[in-house]
């Protein structure tokens, strides 16, 4: 995933399993906003990622590929530095799409963000 907006941001994969993805982001320089906290853009890159790696997950690789439909996100409490982690769980799986909801918390397990992303199950072209 070199040279892609997961390595630029820091996030670091630590979990996956079927319909379960957890990864971690730093707060620091990178995904800071000039007022000095976690910028909201960085927080939806985290839970798309998660969103995405889980449902690539759950494709037949060889004739489907997935992309983001809508995601949405409530930033709850500002966060200036540390580590945040996501945890992402799926929720439905249909034929073209899947939902996922994640959640993103600090070092303590207080929820910084939370949000909901649909993902679109994509035939791939042979």
């Amino acid at each position: 995933m070199q040279e892609t907006l997961i390595a630029a941001l820091g996030i670091e994969l630590s979990h996956i399993e079927d319909g379960r993805v957890i990864a971690t982001m730093p707060v620091d320089r990178r995904t800071r906003q000039p007022f000095g906290i976690l910028h909201g853009g960085a927080s939806v890159a985290l839970a798309e990622t998660v969103a995405s790696v889980g449902a690539y997950e759950l494709v037949d690789k060889e004739t489907e590929a997935v992309a983001g439909l809508e995601i949405n996100a409530n930033h709850v409490r500002p966060k200036s530095d540390g580590t945040v982690t996501a945890v992402g769980t799926l929720l439905h799986r249909g034929k073209t799409t899947m939902v996922w909801d994640i959640k993103i918390t600090d070092e303590q397990d207080r929820l910084i963000c939370v949000s909901r992303c649909t993902m679109a199950i994509i035939k791939r072209k042979k």
